[in-house]
């Protein structure tokens, strides 16, 4: 008899230890949502409802208005020996206010003795669902939109590309200096953009590259030290039982990378490419360096910097311009987290 008891007790145990997992998997979700729904609802509020203190926050409201011989008045849940009624303030005193009811108008005035700021507003759901297409339309997102796409994705296939060679002779080869050379590398990282901002402008302008997107996409193509870090740390747990298979069927070591390496390291690779597309969709400094004189090339960024001073004092709006960017990139991680948290484990960032 004892152990079914503890049979069963293990199991309510092991659900009960599930429901507290899941919901704290729930709670730590919407912690991390909230920002998300914090912009979403501010995008479609307007002006008014921005500056309303009263109106609910959870979603756009506003207060609702009743048209009397030609003007609007507020209406106002009025306690009456009826019940609470909504009615419209046409006349405002301290002493007292006149209403009319809204669906009786014919009735004629009500007079209520108190202090109408005592009075509770009546609101509506009045979701301002045109701010994002306002936004749409000032920041031109189509060709923002487009020229993005190009920077980021050319870039990000230029720097996995790249970091997939440097990485595999550094995870497979046994050269001089080796040691020495990823040291220096991985040295790069603390490199401050700052301090080699200058020199690369220069050059780049001497050879004419200070307009098109060259700038922004061809130094990608020469690696960068964190994506082959990453790729390195990936790379060393593959066997080298598998390139010694591979060569004894007279595989050179471009097979063995493109055959064995490259797809055994699908993780490593997803979470490169995402951190690259992430780092480049959001670059402001490099595409205002380089594209300040070419409105019709700039990017998201740039576009968005532009946007946010053209209705600094809307919130609103700027909220509505910030959602629309972020649409993609938050769709792009979450179909890929499985992956890309599979390639970041399995790299020993995590450790």
């Amino acid at each position: 008899m004892a152990a079914p008891r503890v049979a069963a007790t293990t199991r309510q145990q092991n659900q009960l230890e599930r429901v507290l997992v899941s919901t704290l998997a729930v709670i730590i979700l919407l912690m991390f949502l909230m920002p998300l729904g914090y912009m979403f609802t501010t995008g479609l509020k307007s002006d008014a409802q921005m500056s309303d203190p009263k109106a609910p926050v959870w979603w756009p409201f506003s207060q609702q208005t009743f048209t009397y011989n030609g003007e609007t008045f507020p209406v106002y849940k009025v306690p009456t020996d009826a019940g609470v009624q909504h009615l419209a303030a046409v006349k405002k005193t301290r002493a007292a206010t006149t209403f009319i009811d809204p669906a009786n108008p014919t009735a004629g005035e009500i007079v209520w003795e108190g202090n109408w700021r005592t009075l509770e507003p009546v609101y509506f759901p009045d979701a301002q669902w045109q701010n994002f297409v306002t936004a749409w339309n000032e920041l031109n997102f189509p060709l923002l939109f487009r020229n993005t796409l190009i920077i980021a994705i050319t870039g990000t296939l230029g720097a996995v590309i790249s970091s997939v060679f440097v990485a595999y002779g550094f995870a497979r080869f046994n050269f001089t200096g080796k040691n020495a050379l990823f040291m220096i590398l991985i040295g790069t990282i603390i490199l401050p953009v700052q301090a080699t901002l200058i020199p690369t402008y220069i050059v780049f302008a001497r050879i004419g590259w200070t307009n098109p997107f060259l700038p922004l996409i061809v130094p990608h193509f020469f690696a960068n030290a964190y994506n082959v870090f990453l790729l390195r740390q990936y790379f060393m747990q593959i066997p080298r039982e598998l390139d010694e298979a591979a060569m004894i069927d007279g595989a050179n070591p471009l097979q063995i990378l493109l055959r064995i390496i490259v797809p055994n390291s699908v993780p490593a690779l997803a979470a490169v490419s995402l951190f690259h597309f992430f780092f480049a969709w959001n670059d402001f400094f490099s595409p205002l360096i380089y594209l300040v004189s070419r409105p019709e090339l700039w990017p998201l960024s740039v576009g968005l910097q532009k946007f946010n001073a053209l209705y600094g004092r809307e919130p609103n709006m700027i909220q509505a311009g910030a959602l629309i960017t972020l649409i993609l990139p938050v769709a792009v991680f979450f179909l890929a987290q499985r992956v890309f948290m599979q390639g970041i484990v399995f790299s020993g960032v995590e450790k």
